[in-house]
C-alpha cells in the first residue's frame, strides 16, 4: 500500500503544477524554500513525495490556459472505456486517440462555458452539454480530483470570457473615448485575474473541506490497520491544499506584475488596433465611392443631365411620363408594390386646328369649356417671396428676423458604430446624439412645410375648383424641397412639446403643434390663415433602419379647407428614405403616390414621386401625376421634380396611344396648352451648407421670441446648446431631459396600475391644445385644435402647461 501512495500523490502534485503554473522547480537544485507555513508546505512536498519535484519540472512547460492527460472515455457496451488523450485548451476540452492524432484528427470537442460538470464516484467524471454526454474514468481518485480542478478552473474562465464578449459586442466607444476605453480594457483584464483568485480561494475551501471529512473519518475508525491508509489520504489532501494556497498566491504576484509591466503595452496595442480600424473603415469608403463612380460611368453621365421637360412645345417630339426601361436595382428594390401609376406622353397642341374635331380622339373632357388659360394671374412668380432684407427686417411687418446662426462645428462621428446594433428598430427608440442632429426639432420641421404658402393663397383667389386642385398639389409637392440636401435628423420632441409660428402681421396666418403621443410619436398640427384657409393635421412617424437605408414613413391625412368655397381637400404623405448610412455621403429620397381628393367636388389629382435608380432614363427626384374632374376625365398634366419646381399643362385633347410589343398598356397621348410654372424653390441663403442647408424660413424658426409657451421647441435646452456649436453640454442636457421624461412616464404607468386594481378609470396622457375626435370625412381618430392657446398667450396664462424642461 505504500508503494501505491507514491504515485498517487505524484499524479496529483504534476496535476495541479501543471494546471496553475505555480509550484517552482523542486528538483534542479532549487533555493532554499522560504520560511513560514509556505516554506512548510513546500518542505512537505519534497520529503514525502520525491517524484513531484520531477514532475513540477517538466510540467512548468504548459501553460496555465492549456491541459493535457489520459482518461478512459467510454464508448459503447462491447467496447465499454477506452483510454483517450484529452486536451483541454481555452474552454473546449477535445480528445484524440493517440497523441499523434493531435496534428490531424479531433475525435470530439465539448464547451466548456456551457457544460454540467459532475462526479459519480471515486474516479468518474460525468460532463454534459445540451445532448452531448462524456463519461470519462480516471486513473485514481487522485487523478479525478485533478482533472476536476482544471475543469472547473477552465469553465470559469469561459463562462468570463463569453459573458465579457457578449458585453462588449454592442458597446464600441466613439475614438474621441480612447483614454476611457484603454482603461476600461486593462481594468477587465485585471478584473479577470482577481476572478481567477477567487476561483482559487473556492478551491482552497473545497480541500479544506473535504480533508476534514478524512479526519473525522480517521477519528471514527476502530481498526487500527486503517488508520495508516487513512493517515496517508490525510496527507495527500494537505499537500494538495497546500499547493493550491502556493498557486493563489502566485496568481496574486502575477496580478501585480500585469499591472505593473503590461498596462503600457496593452494601451499601445490598443491604440493600434483602432487606428488600423479607422483606416479600414476609411478604405471601405472610399471603395464605395469608386463603386458608385463607376456605375455611374457604365450607364453613362450625360443620361443624367437631361432637364425635366414633360412638355415640348415645338417640333413635335415627344417625352414619356413613364420611362420604357424602369429596371431597378438593389436599392430601390425595398419600395412596397404600388398601383401602376397612370402612363401618359404629352405633346403640343396646335392651336389653329383646336376647333377641328375629327373623330372620337378628342376628350370628352374638351366638350363644352373654354379653350384659354385660367391660371394667367395666379401664376407663381420668384419675386413675390417676402425676402428680408440686408440689416434683417421683414419688408412687410418690420419685424426684424435673423439671417444666419452660427456655422456647424467640424465634429467626427461614425454613424455605423451607433446604428450596427439598431437594424430594424423605430428610429425614435434609438439612442442618439446630437451630432446627426440639426437644430430643430420636427414641430419645427413639420411648420417647415408651410414656406411656400404662397400657393395657397393664390389657389383662394380661383375660380374654378380644377385649378384649385392644381395649385394645393403644387403646394403638396414643395414641402420636400427643403429635404434635398437636410440629411440630419431633428430632434425628437418631448411629449407635451409645442411650437408656435405666429406671423399673422406679416404672413396671413399663424400655426400651432404639440407632441400629443411619445410611442408611437405623433404631432398634430394647425393652421389658420385670414387669406381664406385652414390647414390641420395629426402626423405619426413611423421609421425603420434597415441597415444600408433608413425609411421614414409619415402616417396620417392631411385636411385643407378653404372659407369661402368650402372645398376641402385631403392627401397623405410619401415615404421618404436616406441611403447611404454604412458608407459614402448621405442621401435622401422620395418615392410613393399622393392621391389628392377634395371631398365637396369629388375633384382628383394623382401624383407620382418616381424613386431614384441608376439604370432608369428619367430624371432625379422625378414627379407626375393628373388632375381629373368628378367625372374621371383629365384636365391638366402635372410635372416637375420635387426639389426644383412644379409645372402645370391644360389638356386640349386626348387619345390611346399604339399598343407596345411587350405587352404593357397603351399610353395615353395628352396634347396640351403650353407649360405653366405654379411653384419654383426659393434659392438658399449664402454660407447655407454650414448652417445645415437651412431655408430663409429654417433660420428663423428657432429665434427666440417673448410670451411664448413655456414648453415651445425654441426653449429647449438640448437643441438651444446645439445650435449655439456646444454639442458636448448638449448631448449631457439631451439624456437628462429623456430620463426626466421616462421618470414622469413611470409615474403615470403606476398610477394606471394603482387605478386598474381600484377598479377606476385611467385616460391616460391628455394634449393640451387637442383633442381627439372622429374624422367625419375619414372616419379615423385624429387630434383637432380645440383652441384656447392664443388667448392663453394673450393673457400670459401658462398655468396648464406641463414641465417638461
Amino acid at each position: 500500500m505504500g508503494r501505491a501512495a507514491a504515485p498517487l500523490c505524484s499524479a496529483g502534485t504534476r496535476g495541479l503544477v501543471s494546471l496553475l503554473g505555480a509550484v517552482p522547480c523542486l528538483a534542479c537544485k532549487p533555493p532554499p524554500p522560504p520560511r513560514g507555513p509556505l516554506g512548510a508546505a513546500m518542505s512537505l512536498v519534497v520529503e514525502s513525495c520525491p517524484a513531484a519535484a520531477a514532475a513540477a519540472c517538466s510540467a512548468a512547460a504548459v501553460g496555465p490556459d492549456t491541459y493535457k492527460g489520459w482518461l478512459f472515455k467510454w464508448t459503447n457496451y462491447l467496447k465499454g472505456y477506452q483510454r483517450r488523450w484529452f486536451v483541454l485548451s481555452n474552454g473546449l476540452l477535445s480528445y484524440y486517440r493517440t497523441q499523434a492524432e493531435m496534428a490531424h484528427t479531433c475525435r470530439g470537442t465539448i464547451n466548456l462555458s456551457t457544460a454540467h460538470i459532475d462526479t459519480e464516484d471515486s474516479c468518474n467524471i460525468v460532463l454534459s452539454n445540451g445532448g452531448r454526454t462524456y463519461h470519462l474514468k480516471a486513473s485514481s481518485e487522485v487523478e479525478r480530483q485533478r482533472w476536476v480542478t482544471a475543469l472547473e478552473l477552465a469553465k470559469a474562465k469561459a463562462i468570463r470570457i463569453r459573458s465579457s464578449q457578449s458585453d462588449d459586442s454592442g458597446d464600441e466607444e466613439p475614438a474621441s473615448q480612447s483614454g476611457k476605453s484603454e482603461l476600461h480594457s486593462t481594468l477587465k483584464s485585471l478584473s479577470s485575474k482577481l476572478e481567477d483568485l477567487g476561483t482559487c480561494n473556492d478551491l482552497i475551501a473545497k480541500h479544506g473541506a473535504a480533508l476534514q471529512r478524512s479526519l473525522s473519518e480517521l477519528e471514527n475508525l476502530k481498526l487500527p490497520a486503517e488508520s495508516g491508509e487513512k493517515i496517508k489520504a490525510v496527507n495527500e489532501r494537505a499537500t494538495l491544499f497546500r499547493i493550491t494556497s502556493n498557486a493563489m498566491i502566485n496568481a496574486c504576484r502575477d496580478f501585480l506584475e500585469l499591472a505593473e509591466a503590461h498596462s503600457r503595452k496593452w494601451q499601445r496595442a490598443l491604440q493600434h488596433e483602432r487606428e488600423q480600424r479607422i483606416r479600414l473603415e476609411e478604405t471601405i469608403e472610399q471603395l464605395a465611392k469608386q463603386h458608385n463612380n463607376l456605375e455611374r460611368a457604365c450607364r453613362g453621365a450625360p443620361a443624367l443631365s437631361v432637364n425635366p421637360a414633360a412638355h415640348v412645345p415645338r417640333g413635335g417630339s415627344v417625352q414619356s411620363a413613364k420611362a420604357e426601361a424602369s429596371d431597378e436595382d438593389e436599392e430601390t428594390e425595398y419600395f412596397d408594390a404600388m398601383e401602376e401609376a397612370h402612363a401618359f406622353i404629352t405633346v403640343a397642341a396646335d392651336p389653329s386646328r383646336l376647333h377641328r374635331r375629327t373623330g372620337s380622339n378628342i376628350s370628352a373632357a374638351s366638350e363644352g369649356r373654354s379653350e384659354d388659360w385660367n391660371l394667367d394671374d395666379c401664376v407663381f412668380d420668384s419675386s413675390s417671396q417676402r425676402d428680408v432684407d440686408a440689416s434683417g427686417k421683414d419688408a412687410a411687418s418690420g419685424n426684424k428676423r435673423r439671417t444666419r446662426i452660427p456655422d456647424k462645428p467640424n465634429y467626427s462621428l461614425n454613424l455605423w458604430s451607433i446604428m450596427k446594433n439598431c437594424i430594424g428598430k423605430e428610429l425614435s427608440k434609438i439612442p442618439m446624439p446630437v451630432n446627426f442632429n440639426e437644430p430643430l426639432s420636427m414641430l419645427q420641421r413639420l411648420t417647415e412645410d408651410l414656406e411656400y404658402h404662397e400657393l395657397l393663397d393664390k389657389a383662394v383667389k380661383c375660380k374654378s375648383s380644377i385649378e384649385q386642385m392644381c395649385f394645393v398639389a403644387a403646394f403638396s409637392v414643395s414641402s420636400y424641397s427643403t429635404t434635398v440636401q437636410r440629411t440630419a435628423k431633428p430632434f425628437n420632441p418631448l411629449l407635451g412639446e409645442t411650437y408656435e409660428l405666429d406671423r399673422l402681421e406679416d404672413l396671413g396666418f399663424r400655426s400651432l403643434c404639440e407632441q400629443v403621443s411619445h410611442h408611437p410619436p405623433a404631432a398634430a398640427h394647425h393652421v389658420y390663415s385670414r387669406r381664406g384657409w385652414t390647414l390641420w393635421q395629426e402626423i405619426t412617424i413611423a421609421s425603420k433602419f434597415r441597415g444600408k437605408y433608413l425609411s421614414i414613413m409619415p402616417l396620417g391625412a392631411i385636411h385643407l379647407e378653404f372659407h369661402s368655397s368650402g372645398n376641402h381637400y385631403v392627401w397623405q404623405k410619401v415615404t421618404s428614405t436616406v441611403h447611404n448610412i454604412i458608407v459614402g455621403k448621405l442621401w435622401i429620397d422620395q418615392s410613393g403616390d399622393i392621391e389628392i381628393l377634395n371631398h365637396k367636388s369629388k375633384d382628383k389629382c394623382q401624383l407620382k414621386f418616381t424613386p431614384y435608380s441608376y439604370f432608369s432614363r428619367d430624371i432625379p427626384r422625378k414627379v407626375t401625376g393628373v388632375v381629373m374632374d368628378a367625372e374621371g376625365n383629365e384636365r391638366y398634366v402635372m410635372s416637375g421634380t420635387w426639389d426644383e419646381k412644379m409645372e402645370c399643362c391644360k389638356i386640349m385633347q386626348s387619345s390611346q396611344g399604339n399598343s407596345s410589343s411587350e405587352g404593357k398598356l397603351p399610353k395615353t397621348v395628352y396634347q396640351t396648352l403650353p407649360p405653366k410654372v405654379l411653384w419654383k424653390k426659393y434659392p438658399l441663403p449664402e454660407n447655407a451648407e454650414n448652417m445645415y442647408f437651412f431655408s430663409k424660413l429654417a433660420l428663423t424658426l428657432n429665434e427666440l421670441e417673448e410670451g411664448i409657451a413655456p414648453t415651445d421647441s425654441r426653449l429647449r435646452p438640448d437643441q438651444r446648446l446645439m445650435e449655439n456649436g456646444k454639442w458636448d453640454e448638449a448631448n449631457v442636457e439631451k439624456q437628462q431631459l429623456e430620463e426626466k421624461q421616462r421618470a414622469v412616464r413611470r409615474q403615470r404607468e403606476a398610477e394606471a396600475a394603482e387605478a386598474l386594481e381600484e377598479g377606476k378609470d385611467y385616460n391616460g396622457y391628455t394634449p393640451r391644445w387637442f383633442e381627439r375626435k372622429v374624422d367625419p370625412l375619414t372616419g379615423e381618430l385624429i387630434c383637432v385644435y380645440k383652441g384656447g392657446y392664443w388667448e392663453s398667450k394673450e393673457k400670459q396664462d401658462w398655468t396648464q402647461c406641463p414641465s417638461i424642461f
